[in-house]
């Protein structure tokens, strides 16, 4: 049991078992509903994603700087295939009518094309965008975004949330952070960076341990542990006031998860046994949710909340339960692998991402349906692969990995593909929470 403990939070849970995720403005019309554009599970969709048209230097700069922000995002996203347009693509001589060659998109197989116009009006950058279904030539979106030069990445990025949102029908991951444990400074802070980890900005400065960071949903409270007292203390920081509270300083405390964004569950040890609670996000008391003699730990919640994943001993090894919190019921999900640890439940509800303590020393990153059917192996082979986190839309997998020596944050695709390095950080990075606000 103390290897379990060990293995999930990198030894402090051995300790602990001895001691018992903007200035924008949009213009635009009604929102658009989702567009169909191909089935679902087909393959990526073929977008071309036209050059910005601008004239003077600074639209012709702001719209290189937007072309490229647009580009990476979508690419980032592996939702799309971006095919080069074609050189007779469009006729722009008439700038208030400008000509959209369909055919010669079809021909290069393009499904959806982009394409649109940077303009300045006093010190406000102007992006008008067009966006064409190709073999019908129907207009899908038309849109207006308005921002400064300092808002021209959270721009392009509003256009490509749009995008991703009409094109599927699912939230997107533009706007979205990601929080993480880094030991760059030589203590273990908490950090957030953007969703393509992007502009990496250090919340935490105790100098102390801190760990098992987590966003509440809408992104205003952060939920992490700090040893800085000298025992392991939950800590709810607002992260538009700075007003921070400590929950149970005269118990142990781990492993916090958030059900809504009004209340965060955490094991609490204030009976010496480590039981779940539900707390307030004022720092107060809600309710006890586990009682028994095992100990229950990573509550992750369904995203009506009214189910809670967590981890618990009552079996013996650690497995994975669902709890109903209305009637109290109790199910084991999962019954393959001796040590099953960090549920994440995604934002669709339909499946729980966790991670395997495998012979030989691995540890790998699966999937299971909510109803403990579809058990899904997406790592293998890489080492120790830990804290998997879902994005906002339920596309992609956050986590950390030691596959080239020190703990890095990687993401993949929710089947296990396109696994790539996230970030390029000093030290160590661990425990990824994704946020699902944008």
């Amino acid at each position: 049991m103390i290897q379990f403990f060990r293995g999930f939070v990198s030894g402090i849970f051995a300790m602990l078992f001895c001691l018992v995720f903007s200035p924008l403005y949009l213009s635009a019309a009604e929102g658009q509903e989702y567009i169909a554009i191909r089935k679902e599970g087909t393959g990526n969709i073929a977008l071309v994603l036209d050059k910005l048209d601008a004239k003077g230097r600074k639209e012709t700069r702001f719209a290189e700087i937007l072309d490229a922000t647009m580009h990476d995002g979508l690419d980032f996203t592996r939702l799309f295939s971006l095919i080069s347009p074609p050189l007779n693509v469009k006729d722009n001589t008439d700038r208030k009518n400008v000509v959209i060659n369909f055919p010669a998109l079809t021909s290069v197989g393009a499904e959806v094309y982009a394409g649109g116009v940077v303009t300045m009006k006093s010190d406000m950058i102007i992006l008008d965008m067009k966006v064409y279904e190709a073999a019908g030539s129907k207009l899908l979106l038309n849109k207006t975004y308005t921002g400064t030069e300092a808002d021209l990445r959270s721009v392009g990025h509003a256009f490509c949330a749009d995008l991703v949102e009409l094109l599927t029908g699912k939230k997107s991951v533009f706007g979205s952070k990601i929080v993480f444990i880094s030991n760059k400074t030589g203590f273990k802070e908490i950090y957030e960076c953007d969703f393509d980890g992007y502009g990496v900005e250090q919340l935490t400065n105790s100098k102390s341990i801190s760990m098992n960071p987590t966003l509440s949903p809408d992104g205003k409270n952060l939920a992490y542990i700090d040893f800085t007292s000298g025992r392991p203390t939950l800590y709810i920081r607002s992260l538009n006031g700075g007003r921070i509270a400590a929950v149970g300083k005269s118990s142990v405390s781990i492993d916090p998860g958030w059900r809504n964004n009004n209340e965060v569950a955490a094991t609490l040890s204030f009976d010496g046994n480590q039981e779940i609670y539900l707390v307030n996000s004022d720092g107060t008391l809600s309710r006890r949710v586990t009682n028994g003699k095992s100990i229950d730990i990573s509550p992750t919640f369904s995203p009506d909340g009214s189910k809670m994943a967590f981890v618990s001993s009552r079996n013996g090894l650690p497995q994975i339960f669902i709890q109903d919190l209305a009637s109290g019921q109790v199910k084991r999900l999962t019954f393959s692998g001796r040590y099953n640890t960090q549920p994440s439940w995604s934002p669709a509800g339909d499946k729980i991402v966790y991670t395997t303590w495998e012979k030989g020393g691995e540890i790998n990153i699966f999937t299971i349906n909510a109803d403990g059917s579809g058990l899904v192996q997406l790592t293998q082979r890489s080492g120790e692969n830990k804290s998997p986190s879902w994005s906002p839309d339920g596309e992609m997998i956050v986590f950390s990995s030691n596959r080239l020596g020190k703990e890095k944050l990687y993401v993949m695709n929710l089947k296990g593909g396109n696994e790539r390095l996230l970030l390029q950080v000093d030290g160590e990075q661990t425990q990824p929470s994704w946020s699902l606000f944008r």
